[in-house]
């Protein structure tokens, strides 16, 4: 069991927030394979304050859809202020905020790992956060901004006196964006100095991933991100290799383009035709990764731009039995 503030989870495996990917059919699609706590895509406080069509688009969920996180990014704390007013109108259960985006656009707006090298004030948006909120509240950090300037262990210190209820570390830093070696040192040095849960994430994308993450960090549970992309079985096996020891073999074709068929109608239903399968392309390309003889149907289906193109293409991957 994973404890976070008054949210008590389960399964200690949460699915992370990704940017055009973590919309309401893909969330459903993962709690289906074993995901318990999956989060609502990285929303800006600006954005938020706004309230246009695309984020009330994607802060759309529905009673099969808990528990749910949101996660905020921002760096002025009258707009995230006047974004957790907002919030208070929607269904959640966890708020957190980011301090890892390592996108330039972010970092030159002074948000997501740029706070990493100023605690004080992340400290301070912290603590307003926590004070303000009538959620658990967490962060996500990374190992610090390059090699020179490991710094998560303070950080995590400070985040922690802010009143946080947990804590999201990538184990790499800014300078790496997702290329590297995960830090599996750092974190557990953030995790031994810390009181609050420590939840690690980075490279987790199969059982033995997630054992070595949990092992050499001794960390409380564990985001899985890309591990996900086109593979909602990954939760359903790291599950069953922590418990038994045992390596759950891929679904093959036949599986895989259920589940992609599924997937599709979701999206559509979701987002409208045109998005929808618009959407699903890099999806196809997810599903598909690592199957034999698929890459000219890959290449057709990121021009593929009606349903029946896309089931055209569902079905040519279905014939792939031999794989």
């Amino acid at each position: 069991m994973l404890k976070i503030g008054s949210l008590k989870l389960k399964s200690n495996l949460i699915l992370a927030p990704m940017a055009g990917v973590s919309d309401l059919a893909f969330r459903l699609l993962n709690r289906r394979f074993g995901c318990e706590l999956g989060f609502i895509e990285m929303i800006n406080v600006r954005s938020l304050g706004h309230k246009g069509k695309k984020v009330k688009k994607m802060l759309f969920s529905d009673k099969l859809d808990r528990p749910l996180g949101i996660q905020i990014l921002g760096c002025e704390e009258e707009y995230i202020l006047k974004a957790l007013d907002i919030l208070k109108e929607y269904e959640y259960d966890v708020l957190d905020f980011n301090a890892a985006c390592p996108v330039k656009k972010v970092i030159r707006r002074g948000e997501g790992s740029a706070l990493l090298k100023d605690r004080k004030k992340l400290h301070k948006i912290l603590k307003s956060i926590v004070k303000n909120s009538n959620k658990p509240v967490t962060v996500k950090i990374r190992t610090g901004w390059d090699k020179d300037s490991l710094s998560a262990r303070d950080i995590g210190l400070a985040c922690q006196e802010a009143g946080i209820d947990a804590l999201f570390i990538h184990g790499r830093t800014r300078e790496q964006g997702y290329s590297g070696d995960v830090d599996y040192k750092t974190i557990q040095k953030v995790k031994k100095a810390l009181d609050i849960p420590v939840i690690a994430s980075g490279d987790v994308f199969s059982g033995e991933l997630a054992k070595k993450m949990l092992d050499e960090t001794g960390c409380d549970g564990l985001l899985v991100a890309r591990g996900a992309l086109g593979n909602p079985w990954v939760f359903k096996e790291i599950k069953e290799f922590l418990k038994n020891g045992k390596i759950i073999k891929r679904p093959g074709v036949k599986e895989i383009s259920s589940v992609m068929l599924e997937d599709l109608d979701a999206s559509i239903d979701f987002w409208g035709s045109s998005h929808g399968v618009k959407r699903f392309r890099k999806f196809f390309a997810w599903y598909t990764k690592g199957v034999p003889s698929v890459r000219v149907l890959r290449e057709k289906a990121f021009r593929a731009n009606t349903k029946e193109e896309m089931l055209g293409l569902i079905r040519d991957f279905r014939k792939l039995t031999n794989v």
